[in-house]
């Protein structure tokens, strides 16, 4: 007897539209239900995020760069957002971090990314690096949020990522209630490069979250130039106002 039943392929779109009809998946910055064609940020908010748009800058006039002068040399300072709190992007950064969304950090990193490419930064960077956690705190978060940013970077620019480049050799308190002062030293001797051969020679693009002080990419943008990288730059997701 001939078989009438749909195959697979074809159900699953269909089961798909149906969970989202009944339980509507949430923009990940503004808590709205999302509608068909998007994913983790609705329309409004790609729309209305606070953009820095500072790879359009020459690197002389980029404001985040003064945050390394006289500390690290860095090719380019690169930030998608401007970290607002209460906002859009605090909330987007929580759900990263805090509420096991990984997705959104791929997919930040994959819009920016096209941006980059588009902006011709593209060729300039031969290794993208994120800043590692420690094995602890992998361990009870499951990911890295800085390696999701990573990869969705990596597809899109097209550029290839090294995800164990960088290791935490200590687990160290939180930054977040630290001065400039406390943060280096809290991070100062943590970072080690787990293979100087992947790095030697390279432009780095070395990757995290947020930028606030710089004290962590700081440490370890000094580990990859001591372990023989050409050139250091750094993309972050947001920036924090000093």
């Amino acid at each position: 007897m001939p078989n009438h039943q749909p195959p697979k392929k074809m159900l699953r779109p269909l089961l798909a539209d149906l969970l989202a009809l009944f339980f509507p998946r949430p923009c990940l910055a503004c808590r709205e239900p999302l509608v068909a064609g998007e994913a983790h940020l609705c329309t409004p908010c790609r729309t209305e995020l606070p953009y820095t748009d500072y790879h359009l800058l020459p690197p002389a006039h980029n404001p985040l760069a003064r945050r390394f002068w006289g500390k690290l040399p860095v090719q380019h300072t690169l930030s998608y957002l401007r970290f607002q709190r209460h906002g859009r992007v605090q909330q987007l950064l929580h759900q990263l971090k805090y509420q096991g969304q990984a997705g959104v950090g791929r997919a930040l990193g994959q819009l920016y990314g096209a941006e980059l490419a588009t902006a011709g930064l593209g060729p300039e960077f031969e290794l993208i690096v994120p800043v590692p956690l420690h094995r602890r705190k992998l361990a009870r978060r499951g990911y890295n949020q800085a390696e999701a940013f990573a990869t969705g970077l990596a597809a899109a620019l097209p550029c290839p990522s090294a995800a164990h480049a960088l290791r935490r050799t200590e687990h160290t308190a939180s930054q977040t209630r630290k001065g400039r002062a406390e943060r280096w030293q809290n991070v100062a001797t943590v970072f080690e490069v787990a293979d100087p051969a992947a790095v030697a020679g390279r432009h780095i693009l070395l990757v995290d979250d947020v930028l606030t002080t710089g004290a962590t990419l700081e440490a370890c943008g000094a580990a990859l130039l001591a372990a023989g990288a050409r050139a250091v730059s750094i993309a972050t997701i947001a920036a924090a106002e000093q």
